[in-house]
């Protein structure tokens, strides 16, 4: 216990002693915490019996969720998110309400459709945020996952902003994708992330809001191999952790946040930011890159060359060029669509115009290698259509950003790739990351 009092203590008091260190005009840094804190009603106590959960022994759940809060308050975050929170007991719910209302924080639950029994919690403290509002987006989809969206304002505005009219607001998501249980549902979990930017773009323009920075917190259910990663990426969003440490996008070894239930250890927790003078793919691009992406890693996985796939996708056809049925039925035999969670109809023609790169109704070599074998990639703007760039010159609106400053996991042995055999609070580890905002320029609007 002792070892982890000193863990939280460091990363709760990094803030403070940043924004001494930092200069007299700093404000103080902001912190946010991402927990899947594991549901009793999923969590086994007996692996020989699977119908053992911990739901079923009052003590043993209040007491580890009564640590869970103790580790939260003790680490007092600005921002608190937490997965598989157990919505369907009312003593539980009634718990994490009084010990965090007490301790000065506001929170929101959501949970999944379909009366699952778990969902989302998200809290913000008060002495940091003023909400503004809060929206709940409901996938529906076969996972019946579910993220909240929270528009915050800080409670203190940036000194060197009090002068201005520049409201510094902030977007924080939290959300727990599915686990792909097969490659079948690696496009539900595609799904899930391109609804929420989705929401996010939709909700920004609807508002008339000037860019702002945007942290997405959650439960991804997978690693910086995967395709909702590089998604997620082509949009502009860093991951906060890697950030920190100074990991690129090819040090997926180095950190572990989760033990699944099949054994295996796995970084799945992130905390994303993306800052409003990040350059930005169109949204629909990066959509269409990815299920690309999807697209080929299946064709690879069935141990198909080059010239193979080409072969594959051309199906009967005696011509040297793809048909938009053969593009259909490779969709199809790969399982990208023909079920309930697959591929629509209209994201499949969706697909086949990006393919088809000349608009002449059929794919030929060269554009089958630069849409789906070998992507060139393409312009990277805002979602507006305008170039993002804070060097550039002439009037730039002014807008408060986020550096990151410092993150930690916790149990500490997760951040050498190891999994404790002794920890007990969760099969998730806990991510905090601390936040410096600062006055950024930006030529990218929301129209």
């Amino acid at each position: 216990m002792t070892k982890m009092k000193s863990r939280v203590s460091r990363i709760g008091s990094y803030a403070i002693a940043s924004s001494k260190r930092d200069g007299h005009h700093q404000q103080p840094c902001i912190t946010c915490t991402t927990f899947n804190i594991l549901a009793p009603i999923y969590k086994r106590l007996n692996h020989d019996d699977p119908n053992c959960r911990e739901s079923d022994y009052r003590a043993y759940w209040l007491a580890r969720n009564q640590r869970i809060l103790d580790c939260l308050l003790a680490e007092r975050s600005s921002i608190i998110c937490l997965q598989e929170f157990w919505v369907g007991n009312e003593e539980l719910v009634n718990i994490y309400e009084k010990r965090l209302g007490d301790a000065g924080y506001v929170n929101f639950q959501l949970a999944r459709t379909n009366n699952r029994g778990d969902g989302l919690l998200t809290a913000v403290h008060k002495d940091y945020f003023r909400v503004v509002n809060y929206q709940e987006i409901l996938f529906n989809d076969c996972g019946d996952r579910v993220a909240q969206l929270l528009h915050v304002e800080l409670a203190t505005p940036i000194s060197q902003f009090r002068n201005n009219d520049i409201r510094q607001d902030i977007l924080i998501v939290n959300t727990h994708l599915l686990f792909p249980h097969d490659s079948s549902l690696c496009i539900v979990r595609l799904h899930q992330v391109y609804r929420i930017l989705q929401y996010v773009e939709s909700y920004q323009k609807e508002n008339k809001l000037n860019p702002m920075p945007i942290i997405l917190c959650g439960d991804w259910n997978g690693s910086k191999r995967g395709h909702v990663y590089k998604f997620l990426r082509s949009q502009g969003f860093v991951s906060s952790y890697d950030t920190a440490h100074h990991y690129t996008d090819a040090d997926a070894h180095k950190w572990v946040s989760h033990r699944n239930h099949r054994g295996n250890i796995c970084g799945v927790d992130f905390i994303w930011l993306l800052n409003p003078n990040s350059y930005r793919k169109l949204l629909k691009t990066s959509w269409s890159e990815a299920v690309f992406g999807m697209f080929k890693y299946l064709l690879r996985k069935a141990s198909l060359t080059e010239d193979d796939a080409f072969a594959f996708l051309k199906a009967d056809n005696p011509g040297d060029y793809i048909t938009s049925s053969g593009f259909c039925e490779a969709l199809r035999q790969l399982n990208m669509t023909g079920h309930c969670h697959g591929l629509s109809l209209e994201e499949t023609k969706d697909l086949w115009v990006q393919a088809d790169i000349d608009g002449n109704g059929i794919l030929d070599y060269a554009e089958f290698q630069q849409r789906i074998w070998n992507p060139t990639g393409s312009e990277q703007r805002d979602e507006s259509g305008n170039d993002c760039d804070s060097g550039s010159k002439g009037n730039q609106e002014q807008t408060i950003g986020f550096s990151v400053k410092n993150a930690v996991l916790f149990p500490p042995e997760v951040e050498k790739g190891t999994w404790p055999e002794d920890y007990s609070l969760s099969d998730h580890a806990r991510l905090t990351v601390v936040f410096s905002p600062i006055r950024m320029p930006c030529s990218q609007m929301i129209p």
